[in-house]
């Protein structure tokens, strides 16, 4: 007895899982929350122990919840992003003796987001859409459609005003050497605006695939 095509098992492009490629990109819906807690121990910390002792503190504070996230069944890469930027905030803490200067890594590391998706948009090239078009195989002309090209504008200059804002807000505040208040604008204007943000990429993406592969 032959096997007819109809009976023979169709390959089907798998398609891909944006919302879930955003959140795993993020930590997790939890992995934003456990990435400030440790900043907010550094800080009050730094109210009764010296700097050294306040690092280390934060640090193994990190080091405790990506355990605890392991455990949850998070992958380790993603929970370790949390320990990575805490030693590397701590490092430069430690290195300039300011713990001010904790802060320092995320202020320019907003600024230089900022300038990594306008120089992306100025060259017609929105970082969301290059994004997008990597994640669906790299091979789509999303440039050349209108309505996918101004979503993917609209997505990037979110993005844009997310890393925009930290810098100026967090810088302004560096200056005026408002240690308190920095850890209150990392909480303040990290998982909140980078869910807000999130929603329009997310947005973006899926206007472009019912575009493109409708």
């Amino acid at each position: 007895m032959t096997t007819t095509e109809a009976d023979a098992p169709q390959s089907e492009e798998k398609p891909v899982n944006v919302q879930q490629t955003l959140l795993d990109g993020l930590g997790g819906p939890m992995g934003m929350l456990f990435t400030t807690l440790p900043v907010v121990v550094f800080v009050t910390a730094t109210a009764f122990l010296p700097l050294t002792p306040s690092i280390a503190v934060a640090l193994a504070t990190a080091l405790a919840l990506t355990g605890f996230r392991v455990l949850r069944g998070e992958k380790l890469s993603s929970a370790l992003g949390g320990v990575l930027a805490i030693a590397a905030a701590g490092g430069v803490a430690a290195w300039t003796g300011s713990a001010k200067d904790f802060f320092l890594v995320g202020i320019w590391a907003s600024l230089a987001g900022a300038i990594v998706v306008l120089v992306s948009m100025l060259a017609g090239r929105p970082l969301t859409g290059v994004i997008w078009n990597l994640l669906h195989g790299g091979g789509h002309a999303w440039r050349q459609n209108r309505s996918a090209l101004r979503a993917h504008y609209l997505a990037s200059l979110a993005v844009l005003l997310v890393f925009a804002g930290r810098f100026v807000v967090k810088e302004w505040l560096y200056l005026a050497d408002s240690t308190g208040w920095l850890a209150f604008a990392k909480i303040a204007m990290g998982t909140p605006l980078t869910a807000l943000a999130a929603l329009v990429v997310l947005w973006s993406f899926r206007r472009t695939t019912k575009v493109l592969k409708p």
